[in-house]
């Protein structure tokens, strides 16, 4: 196995879901408090709570960078001046920034930190990438209008600034995400973090009147007109790698620890099988294959495309539906695993599931465990932690139910575990 220097980075919406991300393969995650990144919504991160989630990236050799990629308006200026002063006493490894007169700011306050131009700033040519490296950026995450010619083109022009692309995600139908339906329609500002997706909407297009202009009106008969299909390259991960990409990003700070087990556990995968010089091409891309199909088949998502960086002239449109229904469902998160001496049969490791969604007796399950190993059994058995009975079904509701439940071997933290749906 070649040395990889492909960073892995990977989404985190709060303590949780940042430890999950490491824990199945994340080399760095990205994260920001609600006032100064592009997520106001589904966002715990508080400055304790950054303190915590960068002391523990550090802890464990790993990278954590705080977003403040905000379009600041004049009000801005001095809430973000306070707030780099707090972000400087926690030491990320770097900053997200989209707003040039930001980057200035940040610059006169904290002159050794790093940069990294957020997408949001819409970087899609070399000239561009050079003017912010001689402003002091020292890392450029690309538009992702950009194919992947365009990309080795900027590698090769500006070869000392560090090039990071998105992988895997929600695509916006507007350019570079800058996108103003959401402010019209009912005053939440894209730009601000604030979008309500309008573009998720079901619509329907008629005429008005007897002229050729048109009106858009949400409709239980519309179609979803807006609605771009997600991003997943994973099966081009060796062609992304051979660019000399430094970073593969992965898109969702909102979605679930589940969907970052598969997710950063898939990529990880696939970059460890790209960069093994021993595996045959066909058993490599077989691989991949199978990678991609497990995201496609168990996750939620509006159907996949390659977007711009590898167009291939397929609609990157979902018409039919806001959401493709997966064949699994997310039913549980592993916190703890220890052996019981006390069990003398091989299912000797008593292991503390906290229940998502519902878990019933003889359910098919499928236990996602880091390095993207998947166990498959029949649930035969679980107990209630609290009161030691053996249960039929279990809930996630009201904060949900934690179980016991027994395996043959030690199962790590942050496991994720499915059940089979249709």
């Amino acid at each position: 196995m070649k040395k990889n220097k492909v960073e892995l980075l990977a989404p985190a919406g709060n303590l949780k879901k940042l430890k999950t991300a490491f824990a199945f393969g994340a080399d760095a995650v990205y994260f920001g408090m609600p006032d100064f990144s592009l997520r106001v919504r589904i966002n715990d991160f508080s400055l304790s709570d950054m303190k915590v989630g960068i002391e523990y990236a550090h802890s464990i050799g790993k990278k954590a960078y705080v977003t403040v990629n905000i379009f600041a308006h004049n009000f801005h200026l001095s809430k973000v001046k306070s707030h780099i002063k707090k972000l400087k006493s926690l030491g990320p490894d770097a900053l997200f920034v989209s707003d040039p007169g930001l980057i200035y700011l940040i610059k006169e306050i904290w002159p050794e930190v790093k940069i990294s131009l957020s997408t949001q700033a819409n970087c899609t040519n070399w000239m561009s990438a050079k003017m912010y490296k001689d402003m002091g950026v020292t890392r450029v995450i690309l538009g992702r209008e950009l194919g992947l010619k365009e990309v080795r083109e900027i590698v090769k022009k500006v070869p000392d600034l560090e090039i990071e692309t998105f992988v895997h995600g929600a695509l916006c139908m507007a350019y570079s995400g800058r996108c103003f339906l959401s402010k019209y329609l009912i005053n939440r500002d894209a730009n601000l973090g604030d979008c309500a997706q309008p573009c998720r909407w079901q619509y329907e297009v008629k005429p008005k009147g007897h002229d050729a202009k048109f009106v858009l009106g949400e409709d239980e008969n519309g179609s979803y007109i807006f609605n771009s299909l997600d991003l997943c390259l994973i099966k081009r991960t060796p062609e992304i790698m051979a660019a000399k990409i430094r970073a593969f990003k992965i898109e969702g700070r909102a979605k679930s620890v589940y969907y970052l087990a598969n997710v950063v556990g898939a990529y990880r995968q696939a970059i460890n099988i790209s960069s093994d010089e021993n595996i045959s091409v066909s058993d490599r891309n077989k691989k991949l294959r199978y990678l991609y199909k497990e995201l496609e088949t168990k996750l939620y998502h509006r159907g996949f495309t390659e977007g711009f960086m590898f167009n291939s002239g397929k609609k990157a449109q979902n018409l039919n539906n806001e959401n493709n229904i997966p064949n699994f469902e997310f039913c549980g998160q592993v916190i703890n695993s220890q052996k019981d001496d006390k069990i003398k049969t091989v299912n000797n490791y008593k292991v503390e599931i906290k229940v998502h969604n519902t878990l019933k007796k003889d359910d098919t399950i499928e236990l996602v465990m880091p390095g993207y190993e998947v166990k498959k059994f029949k649930l035969k058995k679980m107990l209630d932690k609290d009161s030691q009975e053996e249960l039929i079904e279990a809930h996630g509701g009201g904060g949900g139910q934690t179980v016991f439940m027994y395996f043959d071997k030690n199962i790590p933290e942050y496991s994720v575990l499915r059940r089979k749906i249709n």
